[in-house]
Protein backbone atom coordinates (compact mmCIF):
# COMPACT_ATOMS: atom_id res chain seq x y z
CA UNK A 1 0.00 0.00 0.00
CA UNK A 2 1.27 3.78 -0.80
CA UNK A 3 2.59 5.88 1.83
CA UNK A 4 0.00 8.23 3.81
CA UNK A 5 1.95 11.10 4.98
CA UNK A 6 1.02 12.59 8.23
CA UNK A 7 2.92 15.80 9.53
CA UNK A 8 3.71 15.50 13.27
CA UNK A 9 2.44 18.26 15.27
CA UNK A 10 5.12 18.46 18.47
CA UNK A 11 6.76 20.50 20.65
CA UNK A 12 10.56 19.41 21.55
CA UNK A 13 9.27 15.65 20.68
CA UNK A 14 6.06 15.60 22.46
CA UNK A 15 3.60 14.42 20.15
CA UNK A 16 0.02 16.10 20.13
CA UNK A 17 -3.03 13.78 20.71
CA UNK A 18 -4.18 15.55 17.16
CA UNK A 19 -1.54 13.73 15.40
CA UNK A 20 -2.32 10.55 17.09
CA UNK A 21 -6.07 11.04 15.71
CA UNK A 22 -4.19 11.89 12.23
CA UNK A 23 -1.90 8.54 12.13
CA UNK A 24 -5.38 6.47 13.16
CA UNK A 25 -7.38 8.03 10.04
CA UNK A 26 -4.05 6.78 8.00
CA UNK A 27 -4.31 3.18 8.78
CA UNK A 28 -7.69 3.01 6.95
CA UNK A 29 -5.92 4.95 3.88
CA UNK A 30 -2.80 3.38 3.58
CA UNK A 31 0.58 2.74 5.03
CA UNK A 32 1.40 5.10 7.55
CA UNK A 33 4.45 7.14 7.45
CA UNK A 34 5.18 10.43 10.25
CA UNK A 35 6.83 13.49 9.11
CA UNK A 36 8.76 14.71 11.82
CA UNK A 37 10.78 18.13 11.48
CA UNK A 38 12.51 19.44 14.33
CA UNK A 39 14.28 18.47 17.12
CA UNK A 40 12.78 15.64 19.38
CA UNK A 41 12.87 12.63 17.39
CA UNK A 42 14.15 10.30 20.25
CA UNK A 43 11.40 11.69 22.28
CA UNK A 44 8.91 10.77 19.71
CA UNK A 45 9.90 8.20 18.26
CA UNK A 46 8.20 5.09 20.35
CA UNK A 47 4.92 7.13 20.73
CA UNK A 48 4.22 7.32 16.73
CA UNK A 49 5.72 3.84 16.36
CA UNK A 50 3.10 2.77 19.32
CA UNK A 51 -0.11 4.99 16.99
CA UNK A 52 0.86 3.26 13.43
CA UNK A 53 3.74 4.94 12.38
CA UNK A 54 5.54 2.26 9.90
CA UNK A 55 7.95 4.74 8.51
CA UNK A 56 9.21 7.98 10.04
CA UNK A 57 10.37 10.37 7.77
CA UNK A 58 12.90 12.90 10.17
CA UNK A 59 14.32 16.28 8.95
CA UNK A 60 16.31 18.41 11.48
CA UNK A 61 17.93 21.50 11.18
CA UNK A 62 17.63 25.84 12.06
CA UNK A 63 15.78 26.58 8.60
CA UNK A 64 12.70 24.78 10.63
CA UNK A 65 12.75 26.32 14.03
CA UNK A 66 14.49 30.04 12.41
CA UNK A 67 11.61 30.45 10.02
CA UNK A 68 7.57 30.02 9.34
CA UNK A 69 6.28 27.71 7.89
CA UNK A 70 7.55 27.85 4.28
CA UNK A 71 9.91 25.20 5.05
CA UNK A 72 7.53 22.78 6.22
CA UNK A 73 5.90 22.92 3.11
CA UNK A 74 8.92 22.39 0.70
CA UNK A 75 10.57 19.87 2.67
CA UNK A 76 6.81 17.90 2.15
CA UNK A 77 6.26 18.64 -1.51
CA UNK A 78 9.76 16.89 -1.99
CA UNK A 79 8.76 13.71 -0.14
CA UNK A 80 5.87 14.12 -2.34
CA UNK A 81 7.60 13.71 -5.14
CA UNK A 82 10.11 11.09 -4.29
CA UNK A 83 7.57 8.89 -2.41
CA UNK A 84 4.48 9.38 -4.40
CA UNK A 85 2.22 9.10 -1.51
CA UNK A 86 -1.56 8.28 -1.68
CA UNK A 87 -2.27 11.54 0.11
CA UNK A 88 -1.02 13.93 3.30
CA UNK A 89 -2.78 14.74 6.37
CA UNK A 90 -2.34 17.20 8.39
CA UNK A 91 -3.62 18.85 11.82
CA UNK A 92 -6.19 21.46 10.90
CA UNK A 93 -4.27 24.49 13.16
CA UNK A 94 -3.30 27.97 11.76
CA UNK A 95 0.05 26.45 10.81
CA UNK A 96 -1.27 23.19 9.15
CA UNK A 97 -3.79 24.91 6.95
CA UNK A 98 -0.97 27.40 5.45
CA UNK A 99 1.30 24.46 4.62
CA UNK A 100 -1.35 22.13 3.22
CA UNK A 101 -2.28 25.66 0.91
CA UNK A 102 1.21 26.41 0.24
CA UNK A 103 2.02 22.14 -0.56
CA UNK A 104 -1.15 22.20 -2.93
CA UNK A 105 0.45 25.21 -4.83
CA UNK A 106 3.79 23.31 -5.06
CA UNK A 107 2.54 20.22 -6.16
CA UNK A 108 -0.55 21.23 -8.42
CA UNK A 109 -2.79 19.03 -6.02
CA UNK A 110 -6.37 20.12 -4.57
CA UNK A 111 -6.37 20.54 -1.09
CA UNK A 112 -9.62 20.28 1.67
CA UNK A 113 -9.09 21.88 4.89
CA UNK A 114 -11.11 21.24 8.53
CA UNK A 115 -12.21 17.62 7.72
CA UNK A 116 -14.29 15.88 10.32
CA UNK A 117 -13.82 12.61 8.88
CA UNK A 118 -11.65 11.09 6.18
CA UNK A 119 -12.67 7.67 4.52
CA UNK A 120 -12.29 5.16 1.92
CA UNK A 121 -10.42 7.10 -1.45
CA UNK A 122 -10.09 10.22 0.78
CA UNK A 123 -13.92 11.25 1.02
CA UNK A 124 -14.18 13.91 3.25
CA UNK A 125 -16.94 15.19 5.34
CA UNK A 126 -16.91 18.94 6.14
CA UNK A 127 -18.89 20.67 7.90
CA UNK A 128 -19.66 24.78 5.99
CA UNK A 129 -21.48 27.31 6.56
CA UNK A 130 -21.25 28.15 9.83
CA UNK A 131 -22.34 24.93 10.07
CA UNK A 132 -25.38 24.80 8.63
CA UNK A 133 -24.33 22.45 5.92
CA UNK A 134 -22.37 18.70 5.91
CA UNK A 135 -20.78 17.85 2.45
CA UNK A 136 -18.86 15.35 1.29
CA UNK A 137 -15.83 16.13 -1.10
CA UNK A 138 -12.82 14.21 -2.33
CA UNK A 139 -9.41 15.75 -4.20
CA UNK A 140 -9.65 15.68 -8.07
CA UNK A 141 -6.44 16.70 -9.39
CA UNK A 142 -2.82 16.05 -7.59
CA UNK A 143 -1.87 14.15 -4.78
CA UNK A 144 -4.97 14.55 -2.26
CA UNK A 145 -4.22 16.94 0.91
CA UNK A 146 -6.50 16.88 3.38
CA UNK A 147 -6.29 19.05 7.26
CA UNK A 148 -8.74 17.42 9.69
CA UNK A 149 -10.30 19.16 12.76
CA UNK A 150 -8.87 17.59 16.51
CA UNK A 151 -10.99 15.10 18.14
CA UNK A 152 -12.75 13.88 14.80
CA UNK A 153 -11.59 10.58 16.19
CA UNK A 154 -10.80 8.72 19.00
CA UNK A 155 -6.75 8.00 18.62
CA UNK A 156 -6.55 4.31 18.60
CA UNK A 157 -2.60 2.21 19.27
CA UNK A 158 -1.15 -0.21 16.66
CA UNK A 159 2.13 -0.67 17.04
CA UNK A 160 4.13 -0.28 13.91
CA UNK A 161 8.15 -0.14 13.50
CA UNK A 162 8.62 3.43 13.12
CA UNK A 163 11.34 3.00 10.76
CA UNK A 164 13.22 5.99 10.57
CA UNK A 165 14.66 7.23 7.54
CA UNK A 166 16.55 10.94 7.19
CA UNK A 167 15.70 13.26 4.51
CA UNK A 168 18.83 14.98 2.62
CA UNK A 169 16.98 18.14 2.06
CA UNK A 170 17.78 21.55 1.01
CA UNK A 171 15.61 24.62 2.02
CA UNK A 172 15.55 27.14 -0.70
CA UNK A 173 16.31 30.32 0.05
CA UNK A 174 13.02 31.71 -1.63
CA UNK A 175 11.17 29.69 1.80
CA UNK A 176 13.32 32.14 4.25
CA UNK A 177 11.97 35.22 3.79
CA UNK A 178 10.36 35.42 7.33
CA UNK A 179 12.21 34.61 10.54
CA UNK A 180 10.91 34.31 13.75
CA UNK A 181 12.26 37.20 15.72
CA UNK A 182 11.44 35.75 19.02
CA UNK A 183 9.94 32.87 21.00
CA UNK A 184 7.89 33.89 24.92
CA UNK A 185 6.74 30.27 26.32
CA UNK A 186 2.85 30.47 27.12
CA UNK A 187 2.47 30.72 30.79
CA UNK A 188 1.37 27.51 31.90
CA UNK A 189 -2.43 26.95 33.34
CA UNK A 190 -2.69 23.44 33.76
CA UNK A 191 -5.62 22.75 31.39
CA UNK A 192 -5.63 21.20 28.06
CA UNK A 193 -5.16 22.48 24.83
CA UNK A 194 -8.24 24.29 23.88
CA UNK A 195 -8.22 22.86 19.86
CA UNK A 196 -7.30 19.24 21.62
CA UNK A 197 -9.44 19.35 24.93
CA UNK A 198 -11.88 16.66 24.99
CA UNK A 199 -14.42 18.90 27.13
CA UNK A 200 -14.33 22.81 26.90
CA UNK A 201 -16.01 25.06 28.77
CA UNK A 202 -16.86 28.45 27.28
CA UNK A 203 -18.13 32.18 28.68
CA UNK A 204 -19.04 35.06 26.85
CA UNK A 205 -21.04 38.19 27.35
CA UNK A 206 -23.33 37.02 30.44
CA UNK A 207 -20.03 36.65 32.29
CA UNK A 208 -19.86 40.49 32.26
CA UNK A 209 -15.79 40.21 32.75
CA UNK A 210 -15.84 37.32 35.63
CA UNK A 211 -14.40 34.07 34.30
CA UNK A 212 -13.45 32.46 38.01
CA UNK A 213 -17.59 30.52 37.63
CA UNK A 214 -16.26 29.22 33.98
CA UNK A 215 -12.66 28.55 34.96
CA UNK A 216 -14.06 26.58 38.23
CA UNK A 217 -15.95 24.68 36.71
CA UNK A 218 -14.32 23.86 33.69
CA UNK A 219 -11.18 22.60 36.40
CA UNK A 220 -13.34 20.29 37.81
CA UNK A 221 -13.94 18.35 34.62
CA UNK A 222 -10.48 18.58 33.25
CA UNK A 223 -11.72 21.20 30.84
CA UNK A 224 -10.12 24.00 28.44
CA UNK A 225 -11.33 27.40 28.56
CA UNK A 226 -12.60 29.40 25.45
CA UNK A 227 -14.38 32.35 25.32
CA UNK A 228 -16.67 34.08 23.09
CA UNK A 229 -15.73 36.76 20.27
CA UNK A 230 -17.92 38.96 22.56
CA UNK A 231 -16.12 38.58 25.78
CA UNK A 232 -12.56 38.59 24.19
CA UNK A 233 -13.31 41.78 22.37
CA UNK A 234 -14.36 43.45 25.73
CA UNK A 235 -10.80 42.44 26.79
CA UNK A 236 -12.10 39.84 29.93
CA UNK A 237 -10.11 36.97 28.31
CA UNK A 238 -7.23 36.49 26.00
CA UNK A 239 -7.42 36.06 21.91
CA UNK A 240 -6.17 33.20 21.99
CA UNK A 241 -8.87 31.32 23.48
CA UNK A 242 -11.50 32.55 21.50
CA UNK A 243 -13.86 30.14 19.60
CA UNK A 244 -15.34 31.39 16.45
CA UNK A 245 -14.60 32.08 12.86
CA UNK A 246 -12.06 34.77 13.42
CA UNK A 247 -11.50 32.75 16.05
CA UNK A 248 -10.29 28.84 17.01
CA UNK A 249 -12.71 25.94 15.72
CA UNK A 250 -13.32 23.40 18.25
CA UNK A 251 -15.04 19.69 18.51
CA UNK A 252 -14.75 18.46 21.53
CA UNK A 253 -17.11 15.23 22.98
CA UNK A 254 -18.56 17.94 25.22
CA UNK A 255 -18.57 21.60 24.57
CA UNK A 256 -20.42 24.31 27.62
CA UNK A 257 -21.97 27.61 26.79
CA UNK A 258 -21.97 29.60 29.46
CA UNK A 259 -23.71 33.18 28.65
CA UNK A 260 -23.10 32.87 25.25
CA UNK A 261 -26.25 34.18 22.78
CA UNK A 262 -24.71 32.02 19.95
CA UNK A 263 -24.36 34.45 16.94
CA UNK A 264 -23.64 33.02 13.92
CA UNK A 265 -19.74 33.72 14.10
CA UNK A 266 -19.15 31.71 17.39
CA UNK A 267 -21.25 29.05 15.99
CA UNK A 268 -18.71 28.23 13.37
CA UNK A 269 -16.18 27.31 15.72
CA UNK A 270 -18.08 24.91 18.12
CA UNK A 271 -21.34 23.61 15.81
CA UNK A 272 -19.27 20.05 15.23
CA UNK A 273 -18.65 19.28 18.74
CA UNK A 274 -20.23 15.81 19.88
CA UNK A 275 -22.22 17.36 22.70
CA UNK A 276 -23.38 20.62 23.50
CA UNK A 277 -24.86 22.40 26.54
CA UNK A 278 -25.42 25.46 27.23
CA UNK A 279 -26.61 28.03 30.08
CA UNK A 280 -28.82 31.26 29.62
CA UNK A 281 -30.33 33.42 31.56
CA UNK A 282 -32.52 34.02 27.46
CA UNK A 283 -34.99 31.85 26.97
CA UNK A 284 -34.93 32.51 23.31
CA UNK A 285 -31.24 32.59 22.86
CA UNK A 286 -30.46 31.50 19.69
CA UNK A 287 -27.80 28.87 20.87
CA UNK A 288 -30.85 26.73 21.63
CA UNK A 289 -31.54 26.26 18.48
CA UNK A 290 -28.91 23.56 18.35
CA UNK A 291 -27.80 22.52 21.66
CA UNK A 292 -28.23 18.91 23.05
CA UNK A 293 -29.42 20.28 26.49
CA UNK A 294 -30.25 23.98 27.82
CA UNK A 295 -30.56 25.19 31.02
CA UNK A 296 -31.82 28.54 31.49
CA UNK A 297 -30.85 30.21 34.18
CA UNK A 298 -28.19 32.53 35.15
CA UNK A 299 -24.51 30.92 34.66
CA UNK A 300 -23.49 32.16 38.21
CA UNK A 301 -25.97 30.31 40.01
CA UNK A 302 -26.29 27.17 37.68
CA UNK A 303 -22.17 26.82 37.40
CA UNK A 304 -21.30 26.72 40.93
CA UNK A 305 -23.80 23.59 41.45
CA UNK A 306 -22.74 21.89 38.84
CA UNK A 307 -18.89 22.70 39.91
CA UNK A 308 -19.87 21.13 43.30
CA UNK A 309 -22.07 18.26 41.86
CA UNK A 310 -18.67 17.33 39.57
CA UNK A 311 -16.63 17.44 42.90
CA UNK A 312 -18.73 15.23 44.95
CA UNK A 313 -18.34 12.56 42.17
CA UNK A 314 -14.63 12.62 42.14
CA UNK A 315 -14.74 12.75 46.00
Amino acid sequence: MADVLVLVDHTDGKVRKSTLELLTIARGLGTPAAVFVGDGLDAAQATLAEYGAEKIYAASGPEYSEFLVAPHAELLAHLVGTTAPAGVLLPSSFDGKEIAARLAIKTESGVITDAVAVGAGFETTQSVFAGSYTVGARVTKGTPIVTVKPNSISPEAAPATGTVENVDFQVSDAAKGARVAKREEKAASGRPELTEASIVVSGGRGTNGDFAPVEAFADAVGAAVGASRAAVDAGWYPHSSQVGQTGKTVSPQLYVAAGISGAIQHRAGMQTSKTIVAINKDDEAPIFELVDYGVVGDLFTVLPQATEAAAARKG
